[in-house]
């Protein structure tokens, strides 16, 4: 049995530079460096501004799970895709700003890093509620949108919870909780009796506790010890139970073709508020590109590491219409 990669494995389920100008079609734009200090590090992002005269709507853009970065991109995965960089750049055509940011841990961030045992999921929703907070101090913009993808769906979830968001945009985002999502990921990567174990790791972490007995060395890199507070702060949220929380209005962009994160994850969401909109992308991939081959799910993952492919249109009106409705 092939040792579980678990960065890899997630990866496939996440001081102000000078001003410069950017030429784009049909438009102008201004791009420049921006960073959140928080007590651990500074975390680096990128803000992209339309020309105008009034203060824009802006987007705060959440990368997804492993360790992708700012544009979207995975090291994990041979090649680049930029499907957070062609957002933004599509968003400022359409006079909307943006923000994409490197999480802790992640490219320039880096350093932010805290030691594996003391890091919790909400540690990165305390990164995302800093950077709609640092947005809102800025006079160029006017009211925030948050739009996470797939692991930052619920990031963003969370974070807009507590205020100072005018709407809220899932992208590829679970509808169930992650120890389910990991589960029925596992099941045809394990043998039954590995499944097994996982299943009895998974359940005490459900609990709220460490699991402290033998795991095996194809689980190591999932549930290693140090990793365990992060899964148990995870686990405890089901998004389906968050998105009803938010009083604010959100959007549910799903692809049929997404082999991550499917259709009932999208459902799982819109039960959990019915008020939501749901944006439905036939062909779609997880990362946000209409797949050029859905034949299988090689295909489809070949689809992730062309930055040639543009983000899907629908991704891009829901998230503009979202961020211009108030």
């Amino acid at each position: 049995m092939q040792k579980i990669e678990r960065s890899k494995f997630l990866a496939l389920t996440g001081g102000a530079a000078a001003a410069c100008a950017i030429p784009l079609p049909a438009f102008a734009a201004i791009e420049s460096g921006v960073a959140l200090h928080t007590a651990t590090g500074s975390i680096f992002g990128t803000l992209l501004l339309p020309a105008s005269a009034k203060p824009a709507p802006v987007v705060l853009l959440i990368a997804g799970s492993g360790p992708t970065d700012r544009d979207g991109n995975n090291p994990l995965l041979p090649g680049k895709n930029d499907s957070l960089k062609l957002l933004a750049t599509a968003l400022a055509s359409r006079g909307v700003a943006s923000l994409r940011y490197d999480k802790r841990g992640i490219a320039a961030s880096a350093a932010a890093m805290t030691a594996e045992k003391d890091l919790r999921f909400d540690t990165y929703v305390d990164d995302a509620a800093g950077w709609a907070a640092l947005l809102a101090r800025d006079p160029r913009l006017s009211h925030i949108t948050v739009a996470g993808h797939s692991e930052g769906s619920l990031l963003g979830m969370i974070a807009a919870q507590r205020g100072g968001v005018a709407a809220y945009v899932s992208l590829e985002g679970a509808g169930r909780p992650a120890s389910t999502v990991i589960r029925e990921q596992l099941r045809p990567a394990l043998t039954p009796a590995l499944l097994a174990q996982a299943d009895t790791i998974i359940a005490q972490l459900n609990a709220g506790t460490v699991y402290t007995g033998a795991i095996p060395p194809e689980l190591q890199s999932l549930f290693h010890a140090s990793v365990q507070p992060y899964l148990i702060s995870w686990f405890k949220y089901d998004p389906a139970v968050e998105i009803g929380k938010l009083k604010i209005p959100a959007t549910i962009v799903q692809g049929t073709a997404d082999v991550q994160v499917t259709m009932a994850d999208a459902q799982a969401l819109k039960a959990g508020d019915p008020g939501a909109s749901l944006v439905v992308v036939p062909g779609m991939n997880h990362v946000l590109k209409i797949s050029p081959d859905v034949s299988s799910r090689a295909a489809i993952i070949a689809g992730y590491t062309n930055p040639a492919l543009p983000v899907a249109p629908p991704v891009i009106s829901a998230v503009a219409s979202a961020a211009k409705t108030k």
